[in-house]
């Protein structure tokens, strides 16, 4: 390994212990200043001293106030940007809830005066002529411009992988019936269990849920996840690995860029809006379906009400982290749990990593996608919320010691949270990668069974496509199924907004708690003394930013509020639409009584944010693995008076 792989992987713990340093000498310094009397007692005749300890340190010090000055901007900038995320969102959201509510009107009134109904060719002309107006670079969908989930073209895919381990039935069983209750299941959806060989029992489990639900989708099968693949660890992402290796040689070569691979937790209900918005956008935007990547909010919208307000609030901020990056017009959006990827994309990566360094699943194949085109992927935002749980110990109606357990609980997904510290070490590389191949302008790639057994990532050399015989018949020639791709050049603009989204999530809550501390200890070892750095208007600035910060966060709280009310409004008209609503879980949110919610602001930060950061990223100097916990989360009530069944993966 070398050096710089080395020092990469361990970025986060390396810049944690630089600030440390930095801010050490600088305060130690200055409290020598003060007890030597450099800056109490200068006298004509006695410049010299304090002229050379000003000399000495000055370098130093004015590093580290504007560095301080830098983390308190990000600081400012994150929360006022959920805020306006979350804000475009919900207004979005109310049109659709709108247009969708004088749809139901109009048919309403068409049906009952016609036996004939719109199609789907005519929706989708209509989109696409009205989509035209659209210049968003994300490609976000206005919601007039949706196909009812009844009427999407059938000529779309969707492989819809669950990837899951040690899950209860329920669990499983019920986020099944939320997809097959979409009108579109039968035609457009094969859905794929991806098991894990470790669970006892999995394949039973497995087989008896394919065979309840044989005739609600497209198809529906299972994949095993072998225990003893050397290199792959127990977890979402190499589960979604293995089965995005098997179902691809479901596809043929012809049909695979209009097969979109979309990966869900156990716990994730989708509306049917979800996939048809995908659909829809994967059809009217022909010149990037390939190359696109879709991302969605997540609400924790079904028990948020039985989990610790600090939990609550873990989950709302968490979520916000989510959407950050999902507001119209945004080129870097990286998804959180649930998104969507089209089949070729897919191959082009050579799929999904099962290393240590690859258990922040999404974000890691976010930034797979993203290198793999220069930093040209296409993101775009589908505006179909997630709904999902809140984690849980199991510690309700237990006292403060059933709040300890859910606390812990929580704690520990924060930890594998930051854990992914470490895709900004692949980050890192990657980047390397991208600037030695910048002059390259195409790239050659296989399907990912093809190549699953070889270490190439699906690419083939363009020196052995140059070597191969040009009169052999490509249908059975060995590069008969090879994929030629014109590859633009590295986009550096994006590239860097990249980085600074990626020090937002894995540097910025451990430098922020550092610089605090340490900024208040450097103005008190100042105090009273002159200004000889030229610096305390800095320290002035980053407390104004520190108050500001603490009052957007309050703002994203209060916007946040309308966007949960109107999420669980839609899914419960839907759930009711399908039948389902009897059991399900709902979580309503109201300002006066989640009062409590803004005040844990403070608290969950340091918890849920700055501690396990620093864990994780003092771990990474010895060890890159991480071992999967499971944890508790709520599933619908089957029966009165049966107990909720609880348990999913993290």
């Amino acid at each position: 390994m070398s050096i710089f792989a080395w020092c990469s992987r361990r970025a986060g713990g390396l810049a944690m212990l630089a600030t440390i340093l930095l801010s050490y000498w600088v305060i130690s310094s200055e409290l020598h200043a003060q007890r030597s009397g450099y800056y109490k007692y200068q006298p004509d005749d006695s410049l010299i001293a304090p002229i050379y300890e000003t000399q000495r340190n000055g370098t130093l010090v004015m590093i580290f106030s504007y560095y301080c000055l830098l983390i308190h901007l990000l600081v400012f900038v994150f929360p006022l940007r959920s805020s306006w995320a979350v804000f475009s969102i919900t207004r979005t959201l109310r049109k659709a809830a709108r247009t969708k509510a004088l749809r139901d009107i109009k048919f309403g009134h068409r049906r009952r005066g016609s036996s004939t109904s719109l199609s789907s060719s005519e929706t989708l002309t209509s989109s696409r002529e009205l989509s035209s107006t659209s210049s968003s670079e994300a490609g976000d969908l206005d919601p007039e411009y949706y196909a009812d989930g009844d009427i999407a073209p059938d000529r779309v895919v969707h492989a819809i992988v669950i990837p899951n381990y040690k899950e209860e039935n329920d669990t499983l069983r019920e986020t099944l019936e939320v997809l097959a209750s979409h009108p579109q299941a039968r035609n457009t959806y094969d859905v794929y269990l991806a098991m894990e060989q470790r669970e006892h029992d999995a394949e039973s489990k497995a087989q008896r849920l394919t065979n309840e639900f044989s005739k609600k989708f497209r198809s529906i099968d299972y994949t095993m996840h072998p225990s003893d693949i050397p290199g792959e660890l127990a977890g979402k992402g190499s589960n979604m690995a293995w089965a995005a290796r098997k179902l691809s040689e479901k596809y043929a070569l012809a049909q695979r860029k209009d097969v979109i691979v979309t990966g869900i937790d156990a716990d994730s209900h989708l509306s049917a809006t979800f996939f048809a918005s995908v659909t829809t956008m994967h059809m009217i935007y022909p010149d990037t379906a390939t190359t696109t990547l879709y991302s969605a909010p997540i609400i924790f919208d079904r028990n948020a009400h039985n989990v610790p307000a600090i939990v609550r609030v873990a989950d709302v901020l968490w979520s916000a982290a989510g959407m950050s990056g999902l507001y119209k017009g945004s080129t870097i959006a990286p998804p959180t749990s649930v998104y969507s990827v089209p089949l070729e994309l897919v191959d082009r990566v050579g799929g999904w990593d099962c290393d240590s360094e690859a258990i922040g699943e999404d974000l890691h194949m976010y930034l797979k996608c993203f290198f793999a085109l220069n930093g040209n992927l296409t993101v775009r935002t589908v505006l179909s919320p997630v709904s999902q749980t809140n984690v849980t110990g199991g510690g309700r109606d237990k006292g403060l010691g059933g709040m300890a357990i859910d606390v812990r609980a929580r704690y520990k997904q924060a930890l594998r949270h930051m854990w992914g510290a470490l895709d900004t070490g692949y980050a890192l590389r990657k980047v390397v990668e991208v600037w030695k191949e910048r002059k390259h302008t195409s790239r050659a790639f296989r399907p990912l069974h093809t190549s699953m057994n070889d270490e190439s990532d699906g690419y083939v050399p363009e020196t052995q496509l140059d070597s191969a015989d040009p009169e052999a018949a490509p249908e059975s020639g060995i590069f008969s199924d090879v994929v030629t791709d014109t590859l633009d050049g590295p986009n550096y603009e994006r590239i860097i907004v990249l980085f600074h989204r990626l020090f937002e999530a894995h540097f910025l809550p451990v430098q922020m708690t550092i610089l605090v501390v340490a900024s208040t200890l450097y103005m008190w070892v100042t105090e009273g003394t002159s200004d000889v750095y030229g610096v305390s208007w800095i320290f002035t600035v980053c407390n104004v930013l520190r108050t500001v910060g603490i009052m957007e966060v309050a703002l994203y709280l209060c916007l946040y509020e309308s966007f949960h009310k109107i999420c669980v409004e839609s899914r419960e008209k839907e759930m009711g639409d399908a039948g389902l609503l009897k059991g399900m879980h709902f979580s309503r949110r109201n300002v006066w009584t989640n009062w409590i919610d803004y005040i844990m602001v403070p608290l969950v930060a340091p918890v849920f944010g700055s501690i396990p950061c620093a864990e994780a990223q003092i771990f990474h100097f010895w060890t890159m693995d991480l071992v999967y916990t499971v944890s508790k989360k709520v599933t619908r009530r089957r029966t009165r008076g049966k107990s909720m069944s609880l348990k999913a993966l993290v």
